[in-house]
């Protein structure tokens, strides 16, 4: 940046010739009197605000006298030099206090004419420039290297100017944080809609209308049951024949490998107890509750080994508890591991299969999304279940997961176990989840209805963002003006930045101030 690109009235200067400089360091530990006292001691970790008043840690008098920090003087300006957040940002703060610094932060106190506020904002306008210029390269931690931001150039108004500057800046972006609050409230505002049609849906208050005229056409929950039951039996005979087959490969390529297990027969289920479809949300005349093992077959995945002998290998891809997130999937990175060729068939996820969590952290208990066939063949592993609904379809599947996400959140963490670091279900937890019996065109109605609402709040949320990503944009332009010079009129009255500046160099030559960087005092007493 040069002066011809400045207002007349403005000047440049490097950033070290502003102010005086001042590091700071971390006492011992090893002598707890030194964190028992009442000066705050700043990190990068506390710069999270535009003004500090006060930090997470306090040092003691005989910390400073004993360390290689000291006391900032308040008003000054606090920039993060080294931390991993300066691949992102910029972290610069005042302190409104007297305060002591850490070891990876820089403080500016501001020679008289310069505005810390001033100095602080122009910073943040720049924040781009400084990380791309200053930066340390070859660190293993992120890093500014202080000579170069001591060079830096700054553009510099008059005197009175930079306070005019810093109010309209206050101004415009107290009206953008006001606008952002009211676009982030009504992106809450979303997710509560969302909810609200979920349970509209399984209320069956979205298909009220359409359920009655076409109550003459749906199946009563006892044909939709028994018909369930046929599919169940069909898919168990066909299993039975598969595995025959299985078997007699098995024996005829001389009994390597494994034996195929045999697949387990579907247990009789009870019906619900009344006490126990009391507790449950209340559902239309024409649905029903079951066991989610009543109409779908559950199964658990392949747990990851690198020393397992395996005679027939296949490396194949796999979903970690990570790729399967509440009402979607993410495959941003999909691993893969290896099991027996022969495991394939009974492992291989299915199209329209619904996926549970395991655990982990309690809020993961259950979570879930359905398999559309992204990737094939793909397998879970352990820790992530699927159901395979015996009556498979989109609608289906979409139903069953969007009561889990919703309604079995409750059932989930109410039957889960709790270990000191994680919470988990296990399979038979899961087979005896309740879950609402739908009739199957009904489903497709409701599905229709959910995904039409959810279009609407869709697009609704894009908005929102494109509209948070202009402010963010707006808020760059208005720093970028105000450090041209273009944000407040000139007033030809006020004294020239160069005056300034001179002034300021010849009060540092008299006050024997010598180099920018160096500090006056190694220590510096407490002052109000």
């Amino acid at each position: 940046m040069t002066t011809s690109e400045l207002p007349e009235s403005w000047a440049v200067s490097p950033l070290g010739h502003l102010g005086v400089w001042n590091g700071g360091g971390t006492p011992t530990k090893s002598n707890p009197a030194f964190w028992k006292g009442d000066i705050p001691w700043v990190s990068p970790k506390d710069i999270k605000v535009a003004r500090l008043w006060d930090s997470s840690d306090h040092l003691s008098t005989g910390a400073i006298e004993a360390s290689a920090t000291t006391v900032i003087p308040k008003r000054s300006v606090l920039v993060v030099t080294r931390s991993g957040i300066l691949a992102h940002t910029l972290p610069i703060a005042i302190n409104e206090v007297p305060l002591a610094i850490n070891q990876d932060l820089k403080a500016i106190t501001p020679f008289p004419g310069i505005d810390a506020e001033y100095l602080a904002w122009a910073l943040r306008g720049l924040e781009r420039r400084i990380l791309k210029e200053c930066s340390k390269h070859g660190t293993t931690v992120h890093s500014v290297e202080v000579s170069r931001l001591q060079a830096f150039d700054v553009p510099v108004a008059p005197q009175q100017e930079q306070r005019r500057i810093v109010a309209k800046i206050e101004e415009l972006f107290s009206e953008l944080d006001k606008g952002i609050e009211s676009l982030k409230t009504a992106r809450r505002q979303l997710e509560v809609y969302r909810q609200s049609i979920l349970k509209h849906a399984f209320e069956g208050k979205l298909t009220a209308q359409w359920r009655e005229e076409n109550k003459d056409k749906l199946e009563t929950p006892k044909e939709l049951l028994a018909r369930v039951k046929r599919v169940r039996a069909a898919r168990y005979e066909q299993q039975i024949q598969e595995w025959e087959r299985a078997v007699k490969t098995w024996e005829a390529e001389g009994k390597h490998g494994k034996r195929p297990l045999k697949p387990g027969g579907v247990k009789p289920q009870m019906e619900m107890p009344p006490e126990e479809v009391e507790r449950l949300p209340s559902i239309p005349k024409g649905w029903c509750f079951v066991r989610l093992c009543q109409v779908a077959e559950v199964g658990s995945g392949m747990s990851v080994s690198a020393t397992r002998k395996l005679e027939n290998s296949l490396k194949i891809p796999y979903l970690r508890v990570a790729n399967v997130q509440r009402g979607f999937l993410d495959l941003t990175e999909v691993k893969h591991m290896t099991i027996e060729r022969s495991q394939l068939e009974s492992l291989q996820l299915k199209q329209w299969d619904v996926l549970f969590n395991e655990g982990g952290d309690r809020d993961k208990l259950g979570r879930g999304w359905i398999w559309q066939s992204e990737i094939t063949p793909c397998i879970t592993q352990n820790h992530v279940f699927r159901a395979s609904p015996y009556l498979a379809s989109e609608f289906n599947s979409k139903l069953l997961s969007f009561w889990a996400n919703t309604f079995g959140k409750r059932y989930f963490d109410k039957a889960g176990k709790q270990t000191t670091n994680l919470a988990s279900i296990n399979k038979m937890v899961l087979s005896q989840f309740p879950v609402p019996l739908i009739p199957y065109a009904e489903q497709e109605e409701i599905c229709t209805q959910i995904d039409q609402s959810m279009m609407s709040l869709d697009a609704q949320g894009e908005e929102i963002d494109r509209a948070l990503g202009m402010a963010d944009l707006l808020r760059q332009s208005i720093l970028k003006k105000a450090f041209a010079g273009n944000l407040v009129p000139q007033d030809p009255s006020d004294e020239p930045a160069s005056i300034l500046l001179e002034k300021i160099r010849l009060d540092r030559e008299k006050a024997g101030r010598g180099a920018p960087t160096a500090t006056r005092r190694r220590k510096a007493k407490l002052v109000e």
